[in-house]
């Protein structure tokens, strides 16, 4: 049976982005421009094209600027709902997804890290019928050369040569089953599910960029208005 099509995604845009200061002093990393527009837009942008216009961003720092920026969403033609996990209370990628469970449905999910820029074909991915999870892999990047995951036979191990967890995923809401609300990570609850075999994955080999300092930032700015 062919997976029901994926409806709502979320966008993490709650970090403090530490490593982009002093640009993220008064401007929250999400709304940071590259080739013209916030990095935000650029997401919002694909996940309409693709279809997925049911949006929940996260936020805390300096977020209601990212409210006033991107209002309702009907400029883009989607609808964006707002996690507000407010300003110091980050939630982690864990305790943010669990938060905004009652806006993403019951049905798996698409999300993606606000801090990214990627090219991966969004309606093309394929999650196993029994899978918890399904991550997008790409290969190293020059400031992660140890990777974070293997991939085997379309299943996201813990051992063998790695790749990189590129921040787009499809999660079920089963993921999270057992949770409390507060801060956690997410790593663990894929780690679990990876043992259990319920984790599927891609290798994605098209363009992605972890937008995590200046210099990378400049970089894909130069990219995308070359």
């Amino acid at each position: 049976m062919a997976a029901p099509p994926i409806t709502h995604a979320m966008i993490l845009a709650a970090g403090r982005g530490e490593r982009m200061r002093p640009l993220t002093d008064d401007t929250p990393k999400p709304l940071l421009c590259v080739g013209g527009k916030p990095l935000i837009v650029w997401h919002i942008e694909r996940l309409a094209i693709n279809g997925i216009r049911e949006l929940v961003i996260n936020h805390a720092h300096l977020g209601e600027q990212i409210e006033q920026v991107l209002g309702d969403g009907s400029r883009w033609g989607v609808h964006i709902h707002y996690s507000r996990e407010g300003e110091g209370q980050a939630l982690e990628t864990g305790g943010g997804i669990f938060k905004a469970l009652p806006l993403l449905g019951a049905d798996p999910f698409l999300v993606i890290n606000g801090d990214i820029w990627c090219d991966c074909p969004l309606t093309g991915l394929r999650p196993a019928a029994d899978a918890l999870a399904h991550l997008v892999l790409v290969d190293n990047p020059p400031h992660h050369p140890e990777g974070d995951f293997g991939l085997e036979d379309g299943r996201v191990v813990g051992h063998g040569p790695r790749l990189t967890f590129s921040g787009v995923g499809i999660y079920h809401p089963a993921l999270f089953a057992g949770q409390t609300p507060g801060a956690f990570p997410l790593a663990p609850l894929l780690r679990r599910a990876m043992a259990e075999g319920r984790v599927s994955g891609e290798h994605h080999r098209g363009q992605w960029v972890d937008v995590g300092t200046p210099a990378r930032l400049a970089a894909l700015d130069r990219m995308l208005r070359g």
